[in-house]
């Protein structure tokens, strides 16, 4: 049987609910002599640092040192792609923001000592909402624009126009593993670093730049993470940063780890954005011009920003085709945590800003929005506002019609009307969205992987690749990908830490790239090995070497499985021969260009697509909701491992969810976070879960080009939680009709003023 499409567990299923599995912060009782860094953090959301006193911290017992920016010895900077992130700043550009950390013998002591550091600060005006940003002229960036056709023209023409706004808010990672790192020297003075990083090559980069050595003397290794949801796919580097240089400078192993207050203040979000329309339709619904306008809030530095509003730029289609197009946007800059990479990168964002368009469309004609949603899909030939062909069109609307009839939507839709009409304080909603969703990331250089696969004479394999795994399943498809290119069981094949120095110039682990890019340079490399090996065995066999079978760890010549030998016997027999048993592998996604100029190119290698229904239930005296049912029908190819792609749906949709509904960040006046814990900052649980969920894969839809016809999986389902807005929006219309104005996310509380809005509005009209 073919280890790829085999529904198995995750690599480390039993690791994880045993406790067997080692992150980070379980590997401090092998260092002997382990310290501590703890922050100092600053007060002001903005201010200079006049003068900073470390004599106090020295005096605490067990402190052996305060790091400050007189011992960076080469770059004080930790920022990734702009340099713009002093490790050590002299202006405090957020509240909480480290400006020291003490090293000590004990965590505790490390705390005390950080109490006793004395920062004298002069307090400066600071900017904390995206209106201030954009009314003071703070951005990060200049203007990012992608414009199709003659939209001005089109608004002109349309025979109805809309103008509105919407407000998008951020969303915390809350990954169950917080920042960690372990940091030591060699016998030899290299620096090793254990670190919880979505992306080691850019940590081993970022601490030889701030120790000022080569890249070859920093070694990184990630054995897995406790959750990442590109909250380490930069945000990492700075506690690598600290643990590195702390470790350099005291020759001693060093501890960061970030409790959850420090995690949730000091690290960046989901970027919180703000969108401004105006749309041009016919008396069918069809949209004719559209112009929007997308403001993120970047936070204090650049980050990833700009990268993830250019993904929202190019993402504010969706599913649907908008003939004449303009979207402008712009990463505004605030006075807090410096917003970076979140599932979905900005494509989220950019879809619910078009979802809520065509919504406020359809409820100004009087038209079901998901007549007016299918009127305005994509079909084939048509072309994205950026110029991209929209291959595969034919699967949205093969998707949306397959999961209208499988969830009963019609018949539903009516047993809803049926249940509002005679419940005047309650009411049901019902919304079916198509997710459209483009894989590579947007920086070209990226689209790259390597592999190293090693095998041994006993037949045995080990794997190096470049991915980290963070839950999501890549090691698990990766051994997959492999047994089944070696053809040999499972069982024969290891997966090894990645580590730096096996794996050279990674890219991150991101963009729901990391089984396409690394499965792929791993087949490569197991392919290299299988043509040596079936060499040898077609000597052996006196056959042609294409004609020699590797399967479920045996090898024969085609059509004659009874003269099969083990796939260890071949390789004892290639040893022998010095034949060589390991091989590289390299991949690099074709055909991949944009020119951010022109705003037009081929970003994509494909998109991944699926619809989601979900039906809720609201109390209009309280708000409260909850989600009656769900239905997914998703598009992963010919799925590499059925139960992890299970899994990734439904967590990602479940996340999504969360986002949209209850997860709420909120800064006061000076810029203090004042949800920084789980008693104050809102996550899904088993509470919000649906009555009814059912998921299934959309069939016949192989992706060639891929490795054996997969597609990703890891963000395109959290879009598909999108339809929980819009049931709500649904509902809250039930109360009196119109248009439906509700914050995001959709909080209790935000979903009960929406429904006072719609009666207050229903009572002026008279209905």
């Amino acid at each position: 049987m073919s280890s790829v499409g085999k529904a198995i567990p995750h690599e480390s299923a039993r690791e994880h609910v045993s406790g067997r599995a080692l992150y980070t912060d379980d590997l401090v009782g092998r260092f002997t002599g382990l310290l501590y860094a703890w922050p100092v953090q600053a007060p002001h959301a903005h201010a200079k640092v006049l003068s900073l006193k470390t004599e106090g911290a020295l005096e605490v017992p067990g402190v052996l040192h305060v790091l400050t920016a007189a011992d960076v010895a080469g770059a004080n900077n930790v920022g990734p792609v702009r340099h713009d992130e002093p490790l050590f700043p002299d202006e405090v550009m957020y509240h909480a923001q480290a400006v020291a950390w003490v090293v000590a013998e004990s965590e505790e002591a490390a705390r005390l000592g950080a109490e006793r550091v004395e920062v004298e600060y002069a307090p400066l005006p600071a900017i904390i909402t995206l209106e201030e940003a954009i009314k003071q002229g703070s951005f990060l960036t200049d203007a990012l624009r992608v414009r199709k056709g003659e939209p001005e023209q089109a608004l002109l023409e349309a025979p109805h126009k809309l103008k509105g706004k919407i407000e998008i808010g951020g969303q915390e990672h809350f990954y169950l593993e917080t920042q960690a790192t372990l940091a030591y020297l060699d016998e030899y003075g290299q620096v090793m670093l254990q670190c919880s990083t979505q992306h080691p090559t850019e940590t081993q980069t970022i601490v030889a730049e701030v120790l000022g050595i080569a890249r070859h003397r920093v070694t990184v290794q990630c054995l897995r993470m406790g959750g990442g949801f590109g909250g380490k796919e930069t945000q990492a580097n700075t506690w690598a940063a600290v643990a590195a240089l702390a470790a350099w400078k005291t020759g001693r192993p060093v501890r960061v780890r970030l409790n959850r207050t420090q995690d949730m203040t000091l690290t960046g979000k989901r970027h919180p954005f703000l969108g401004k329309f105006s749309v041009g339709f016919d008396d069918a619904g069809k949209v004719l011009g559209l112009k929007l306008e997308l403001y993120s809030d970047g936070g204090w530095s650049l980050d990833l920003s700009e990268a993830v509003l250019l993904r929202a730029l190019l993402h504010c289609d969706n599913a649907y085709h908008v003939p004449h197009m303009e979207v402008v946007g712009r990463v505004c800059r605030t006075h807090k945590t410096s917003q970076t990479a979140f599932r979905g990168f900005g494509g989220p964002q950019g879809m619910v800003v078009i979802e809520e368009v065509l919504d406020r469309v359809a409820r100004t004609l009087g038209l079901p929005p998901e007549v007016v949603r299918e009127r305005n899909f994509y079909r084939e030939g048509d072309t994205t506002h950026y110029l991209q062909p929209v291959k595969d069109a034919e699967r949205i609307e093969r998707i949306w019609y397959e999961l209208k009839t499988a969830s009963d939507f019609a018949t539903r839709r009516q047993q809803i009307a049926e249940f509002n009409a005679a419940h005047p304080h309650k009411k049901r909603g019902i919304a079916l969205t198509p997710v459209k969703f483009g894989i590579s990331f947007n920086a070209i250089q990226y689209n790259q992987a390597g592999a190293l696969v090693l095998v041994y004479q006993d037949g045995s394999v080990l794997v190096n690749h470049g991915g980290t795994e963070m839950g999501q399943g890549v090691h698990t498809k990766i051994l997959q990908i492999a047994a089944h290119s070696l053809g040999v069981p499972l069982e024969q094949v290891r997966i090894a830490p990645t580590r730096t120095d096996k794996i050279p110039n990674t890219s991150a682990t991101a963009a729901s790239t990391g089984s396409d890019l690394n499965g792929a340079a791993v087949k490569n490399a197991c392919e290299t090995i299988k043509v040596r090996l079936a060499q040898v065995a077609a000597q052996r066999f006196g056959v042609n070497a294409q004609d020699i079978v590797f399967q479920e760890g045996r090898v024969y010549p085609l059509g004659s499985p009874g003269k099969a030998v083990s796939f260890a016997e071949i390789v004892k027999a290639a040893y022998a021969q010095r034949v060589q048993l390991w091989s590289d592998g390299f991949y690099r996604t074709p055909g991949l260009h944009f020119d951010r100029t022109k705003g037009q190119g081929h970003p994509f290698h494909y998109f991944a697509y699926g619809a989601a229904v979900s039906e809720v239930e609201v109390d209009g005296f309280t708000g409260q909701y909850h989600l009656r049912q769900v239905d997914i029908l998703h598009d992963v190819g010919d799925s590499l491992s059925p139960v992890v792609d299970l899994g990734q749906v439904e967590g990602g949709f479940f996340q999504g969810m969360g986002w949209l509904t209850l997860e709420e960040l909120v800064w006061d006046a000076e810029g203090r976070l004042a949800t920084k814990g789980a008693s104050t900052y809102k996550l899904p649980s088993l509470a919000e879960l649906p009555e009814v969920f059912n998921v299934r894969f959309l069939e016949r839809a192989t992706e060639p080009g891929v490795v054996y016809g997969s597609k990703a999986v890891g963000e395109p389902p959290l879009m598909l939680a999108i339809s929980v807005r819009e049931a709500l929006k649904d509902a809250i219309a039930a109360f009196g009709g119109g248009l439906v104005e509700l914050a995001s996310p959709a909080t209790m509380e935000a979903v009960y003023w929406a429904i006072e809005r719609v009666r207050a509005r229903a009572l002026v009209s008279g209905d």
